[in-house]
């Protein structure tokens, strides 16, 4: 959930939480990457769907 609400906040993108995955994963490895490197993320499905989701069960 926190990645979702990260891309949320800071791009104004709403992900699907499946694709919110791979925020989350890069997140924990950004250590491991350079300030200059270029990270490539798909995302994909529906987020509308889970916005009532997160908001009941995470920002309530």
């Amino acid at each position: 959930m926190d990645a979702f609400v990260y891309l949320s906040r800071t791009e104004g993108m709403i992900p699907a939480l499946e694709s919110a995955h791979a925020i989350a994963y890069i997140k924990r490895k950004a250590k491991k990457y350079k300030k200059d490197n270029i990270v490539v993320i798909n995302l994909s499905g529906r987020s509308d769907k889970d916005v009532k989701n997160v908001y009941e069960t995470y920002l309530k």
